[in-house]
């Protein structure tokens, strides 16, 4: 796709859950190429980088003004208080306790059942806007090891949600079965160096919600999971770069 956000015809309508972090800046862009009508859903369940409640909302500003065209298309954004949600869940995401590796295997960073409370309260928002497809940036490759991240539970979220409100949705997930660096490459086919640039200084994924600091790949701490991933993917992307160029 070319840097306008060329739009794929089809007469469909889209809900992305949108955190305003890289990952669902890129898939808010992929949805803009796929239908026609956009709209978007953030989650305010007292997760402790609570900073990107405020920065999705300057990314959806940037997206309109860098890609005009295609915000034609971009509807409304909807918000939902889930922070009776994160109060009962033992996280770091909602803790201020340090990241490491629990008994389980999974890193205590880990929100048991975030993204399916997501999708249900999203399911629910797309059922009274009538939009029938849900988007959202979970990934199989270079994550965590969340549960609720992997294909196979997606898959059974949205026969659950087909059976549960009886409407035809689907679940689209855009990177799943790609890694940061090729998130970083699909951006760049998306909505070219524009938005690069805009995921660059716009979108916030660290774990801790720094901002004070600017690296080569964006903002963020530098140190904690989300950090290192985003840092890797970005010098990844760049070197495959530079390698075609030469």
């Amino acid at each position: 796709m070319s840097a306008s956000l060329d739009h794929v015809p089809a007469s469909k309508s889209a809900l992305v859950l949108f955190s305003g972090g890289q990952d669902s800046s890129v898939c808010l862009a992929w949805a803009l190429t796929h239908f026609d009508r956009v709209e978007t859903v953030g989650f305010d369940y007292g997760q402790r980088h609570s900073i990107e409640m405020t920065t999705r909302t300057q990314v959806l500003a940037r997206f309109r003004e860098v890609f005009p065209l295609a915000a034609t298309r971009l509807g409304e954004d909807h918000v939902c208080d889930l922070r009776g949600f994160g109060a009962v869940a033992e996280s770091s995401l909602t803790r201020e306790t340090e990241i490491v590796m629990t008994e389980r295997g999974l890193p205590s960073s880990f929100v048991p059942g975030r993204n399916l409370v997501f999708f249900v309260y999203a399911a629910a928002v797309a059922d009274r806007r009538g939009l029938d497809h849900l988007v959202g940036g979970m990934c199989e490759t270079d994550f965590s090891g969340y549960p609720d991240c992997r294909n196979e539970t997606l898959r059974a979220m949205q026969t659950v949600l087909q059976l549960g409100i009886e409407r035809p949705y689907e679940i689209h997930t855009p990177l799943m079965w790609i890694d940061k660096a090729q998130t970083w490459a699909l951006s760049m086919e998306l909505g070219g160096q524009p938005l690069v640039d805009l995921i660059l200084e716009e979108t916030t994924t660290c774990y801790n919600g720094v901002r004070a600091e600017r690296h080569p790949w964006g903002y963020g701490c530098g140190d904690c999971p989300a950090c290192q991933l985003r840092k890797t993917g970005f010098e990844h992307f760049i070197e495959t770069r530079q390698h075609a160029d030469n």
